[in-house]
């Protein structure tokens, strides 16, 4: 029992896991087993429930089904090496059917096989505290109820005996591919810490300093949403060019503004009902005759659903603006 919890473990299954790593991958993950370990004070033998969340700044349900699944639902609060292991080989390593497939499960926080409308809310909660207001246990009041509403929207469930509601795993990965962030902040789980990781990067919000939040349209949450879709580079600062109650409704001052930009451009739009959406732009805007862009560029919604429509490929209409 001692090998199979430490790093020089020879078991079976935690030596056929150890070849999906490098070397490098390997030692570093041999010395963070030893520093939570340590942390842990178990005589470099387990990592503490506790001392894993704290680590990771996962905490609530989604915190507690990763660790069953983690230990196999041993329920004896001891991660060990071996645990660690096999499950970052599956979870980081497998094939593209097997990570999905355990991500299906960990969404499952009450363990009961069925993923339910309850399930995906502590989800939800959970990665909010994490990219939000990470190390802060129970501060999930904070997410707010319409905020929460958007991304459920996404989903689609069917419903069951006595009027509960389930996802199935093929209606789990589509709602998955249209919430790229979720999808991303699901699979990094046992990636150390750090806000630049897939999934946890929040883009930083420019404005002029006498404009108050509250006159934005886009959201700290929406802009997670739709940073997913991006690479790390371009989600990390946005600077606001127009906004129509600042700077007028004329098309040219807003083309003039949008244009000036030396880069890509997230446009953001609020209807008369009250629905936001809009999109990203891979290209700087011009006026020309043709439709330009590439395939980089994408349609989303906020609200009252949180979506991202990425192009078929069908044809090349991506970008276009009037000559006139």
């Amino acid at each position: 029992m001692g090998n199979a919890q430490s790093p020089s473990s020879k078991n079976p299954r935690s030596v056929t896991a150890s070849r999906a790593f490098s070397k490098q991958e390997l030692d570093d993950l041999q010395s963070l087993f030893v520093s939570l370990a340590s942390q842990s004070k178990s005589s470099s033998k387990f990592i503490s429930p506790s001392v894993f969340q704290s680590y990771f700044k996962i905490h609530g349900p989604l915190s507690s089904r990763l660790i069953d699944l983690i230990t196999q639902n041993r329920r004896d609060g001891m991660l060990t090496y071996d645990d660690l292991l096999i499950t970052k080989a599956t979870y980081e390593k497998g094939t593209r059917d097997e990570i999905e497939e355990f991500v299906y499960q960990l969404c499952d926080v009450t363990g009961d096989g069925v993923l339910s409308r309850f399930d995906l809310e502590a989800v939800l909660a959970s990665i909010h505290d994490a990219v939000f207001s990470p190390g802060n246990v129970g501060s999930s009041s904070s997410l707010d109820r319409d905020v929460l509403q958007v991304f459920l929207n996404a989903a689609t469930f069917a419903k069951q005996g006595e009027g509960a509601d389930s996802m199935s795993f093929a209606d789990f990965k589509n709602w998955c591919a249209v919430l790229p962030s979720v999808r991303k902040a699901l699979g990094s789980l046992l990636t150390p810490p750090d806000p630049s990781i897939p999934g946890f990067q929040l883009p930083q919000l420019q404005y002029p300093e006498d404009i108050s939040s509250d006159m934005l349209i886009l959201r700290k949450e929406d802009a997670w949403h739709i940073g997913g879709a991006l690479s790390q580079s371009e989600a990390e600062e946005w600077k606001l060019l127009y906004h129509s109650a600042i700077n007028g409704l004329s098309f040219n001052t807003f083309m003039g503004n949008i244009s000036s930009g030396d880069g890509p451009t997230v446009l953001v739009i609020k209807d008369t009902e009250g629905h936001i959406y809009g999109g990203y732009a891979s290209q700087q805007w011009e006026r020309q005759s043709a439709f330009f862009g590439d395939m980089r560029s994408f349609l989303f919604q906020l609200y009252p659903r949180a979506s991202i429509f990425r192009p078929t490929g069908a044809n090349n209409n991506l970008q276009w603006v009037s000559v006139l």
